[in-house]
């Protein structure tokens, strides 16, 4: 029995959970959108929510003392990975870096918002295993 105990394992030891986690957000933060297990969504809302605050915070401490935005940028980067590789329209292959994106990009967008930055829209079930689908997506500015 799983009494008082929280978090889903996801049928994957500590350091595959951790290593999916890190992969995820970096995904979501590039595309702003990923298509995903419903169970991977749920696991991985909170934790992408957490770094969207951490960039918030780093980005508002930061004009007053520097050292505030660069520890907030180097927790980013060590909670989740640093590059992705994209496709745009044309099909052309570029480099995205998800640090810098979340900082100059994301966190400011989501300043006046007080949380509540991502959304789990469920899609159905997967043909191959019958699993849950859901997107996970950032919500836009109002």
């Amino acid at each position: 029995m799983r009494h008082r105990i929280s978090g889903r394992r996801l049928g994957r030891d500590t350091s595959q959970r951790k290593a999916l986690r890190k992969s995820l957000i970096a995904d979501l933060i590039a595309h702003e959108k990923i298509v995903t297990t419903e169970a991977k969504a749920r696991m991985l809302r909170p934790a992408a929510e957490k770094m969207i605050t951490v960039a918030k915070r780093g980005v508002v401490r930061g004009k007053i003392d520097p050292a505030n935005e660069v520890h907030a940028r180097r927790i980013a980067a060590a909670r989740m990975a640093s590059t992705r590789i994209i496709t745009d329209e044309e099909g052309d292959l570029y480099e995205v870096d998800t640090v810098r994106k979340l900082f100059d990009e994301i966190a400011p967008r989501f300043a006046d918002r007080p949380g509540g930055y991502t959304r789990i829209v469920k899609l159905g079930r997967r043909n191959g295993d019958n699993a849950k689908m859901a997107v996970l997506m950032l919500v836009e500015e109002n």
